[in-house]
């Protein structure tokens, strides 16, 4: 069920937007195609349009080297973000076993599912309720921006609603969202405003890039909320609300999240937007879109993308080619001083250098710090980034380190776009069951969103926001870099 009875302010849909705008509670931008789920109010019965399906079989694959990761994402696997030791994982279909066995892997089926494949069927759609959800309670594109513009009508004092730029459907005319984010804090005159030398130091977190990974969204939503409706009851937050300003997009990649709630009950499993330019139709082992996550303009095109356009990891025909990208560097340049001055990858940033900078992703159970391009380099803040990585990973169970160190080679990525071009101190949580609760997978019960994950990331966040006044004089937490490199 939604967790949150009140009900949004209405306004009226505005037209495009041709810039960043501020207001205090923004309109809603309702999309067209591809539709959301069905629309319902939350606890209501769910239905599941009835669409084609596909067998998806995720498979565990054991590696015995270094490059095994890397050989399985060149070979065109869609290597999902697990791992169980020396064990990775492969997302597929019942043939992709074969594959795997003709490259000398020797799989075992970890879980079999039926799919949804995306489909152009109307489908009922709300007016933007925050209470419009789909498989048990999670929220759709509309909800998100729905409680966005309620928790800014409600606390004006505290929030403010940012539209930064439009998502690829939207600037083609064929529906798709604005793009939305929201600075919370206890407002000062000046604060909240897109210039790069704030007074108040800026913690910044963002959610489903992959919009898959539909735990990372709803843990922005609690993250906004726990902020607004603990200041004055919490010490902690009351204390973080007074000193650092908060932003938040919980939707990153809202096309890719509408093609997750056609599926209703069962979320299609939409990993990148929704961007069919580069090939309107890929085979049902594939699917259109770019991997907004591979599509940032640095390291572009290194190890961990692909140049299919049906790949997972499509990274686009170019660096920063995808409006969803674009809009957000263009909003980090707003928030963040480029303080890295230097351009080569052991430049340091000052140490003095505010703010902090979290993109969550599913379902790994891992704290990542640049470079994840590359397990080769090391930042010239590695120390302090591994002690930021440590320490989060001590309050969540997680293991911390560079991508490439403890999963694989990520090239493209926004944290490592923030931290190279802005110097921010920058990571990756990626939200996962690490105590065997039953929550593990991209599409978890919804009752583990309050009942697991909110408990295992609030501290975290708590802990994180506290840092962004001087993340790089971070010394505690830190861990060694691991003996096991990958």
């Amino acid at each position: 069920m939604s967790r949150n009875p009140r009900k949004p302010r209405r306004s009226r849909r505005p037209g495009k937007a041709l810039a960043i705008t501020v207001t205090g509670a923004t309109a809603l931008a309702l999309a067209a195609l591809p539709p959301t789920a069905s629309s319902a109010h939350a606890g209501a019965p769910r239905h599941t349009p009835t669409t084609a399906e596909r067998t998806v079989v995720v498979y565990r694959v054991p590696t015995h080297g270094g490059q095994d990761a890397q050989k399985l994402i060149t070979s065109g696997f869609d290597l999902i973000e697990r791992r169980r030791g020396d064990d990775l994982f492969v997302m597929g279909d019942p043939s992709t076993a074969a594959k795997l066995r003709g490259l000398g892997f020797s799989p075992t089926v970890a879980e079999t599912m039926k799919k949804p494949l995306p489909h152009k069927v109307p489908a009922r759609h709300g007016a933007g309720s925050v209470n419009d959800t789909y498989y048990g309670g999670y929220h759709t594109v509309d909800a998100h921006y729905a409680h966005l513009d309620q928790v800014a009508a409600q606390h004006p004092d505290m929030a403010t609603v940012v539209t930064y730029g439009q998502s690829w459907l939207r600037q083609q005319g064929r529906g798709g969202h604005d793009l939305k984010a929201i600075c919370v804090t206890k407002k000062k005159q000046g604060d909240c405003a897109l210039d790069p030398n704030s007074t108040k130091p800026r913690f910044f977190l963002m959610s489903q890039i992959h919009a898959r990974e539909i735990t990372t969204g709803e843990v922005s939503w609690r993250w906004i909320d726990a902020l607004t409706d603990e200041y004055g009851k919490d010490p902690a937050v009351t204390a973080l609300m007074d000193s650092t300003e908060m932003w938040v997009v919980p939707i990153t990649n809202p096309d890719g999240v509408d093609i997750v709630a056609q599926g209703g009950d069962n979320p299609i499993l939409q990993r990148k937007n929704a961007d069919d330019s580069h090939g309107t139709s890929c085979s049902w082992t594939g699917q259109v879109g770019v991997d907004l996550n591979r599509n940032a303009g640095t390291h572009w095109g290194g190890a961990g993308t692909s140049r299919q356009p049906c790949s997972e990891i499509y990274l686009g025909p170019k660096a920063d080619s995808e409006p969803e990208n674009a809009a957000l560097e263009g909003l980090f340049k707003q928030l963040y001083p480029a303080v890295r001055t230097g351009t080569g990858d052991s430049d340091p940033a000052p140490d003095t250098a505010k703010g902090l900078m979290i993109s969550l992703h599913s379902d790994a159970s891992m704290v990542l710090l640049p470079w994840e391009a590359d397990r080769r380099i090391h930042t010239g803040n590695d120390a302090a980034l591994r002690a930021l990585a440590g320490r989060l990973g001590s309050l969540t169970g997680y293991q911390s380190g560079q991508a490439g160190e403890i999963l694989y080679d990520a090239s493209g990525g926004s944290d490592d776009w923030t931290y190279d071009k802005l110097g921010v101190a920058s990571l990756t949580i990626e939200i996962g069951d690490s105590d065997g609760r039953g929550c593990s997978g991209f599409t978890p019960a919804f009752s583990c969103q309050n009942d697991y994950f909110w408990p295992k990331l609030k501290p975290a966040l708590l802990y994180a926001a506290q840092q962004a006044t001087a993340p790089y004089r971070t010394t505690d937490g830190g861990d060694e870099r691991p003996a096991h490199r990958r």
